[in-house]
């Protein structure tokens, strides 16, 4: 799972396998594959880069 910000300023854990898509528009649009959507306050590019380290970790054994 991975850390996000609504725009409200609270904070959610993610699951990123049900992830389906992001989107900037130009605030980013989480849809997951239940087509639920939330409208987080990173941009993108920095979701992406979590979601990159957090497989990394699974597949390195390394979660933590």
């Amino acid at each position: 799972m991975i850390e996000v910000t609504r725009l409200d300023n609270s904070k959610i854990l993610v699951n990123v396998e049900v992830i389906q898509s992001l989107q900037a528009t130009p605030d980013t649009v989480i849809t997951f594959t239940t087509r639920e959507k939330i409208v987080v306050k990173e941009p993108v590019e920095e979701i992406s880069k979590r979601i990159f380290e957090y497989q990394r970790s699974i597949h390195s054994g390394t979660l933590g």
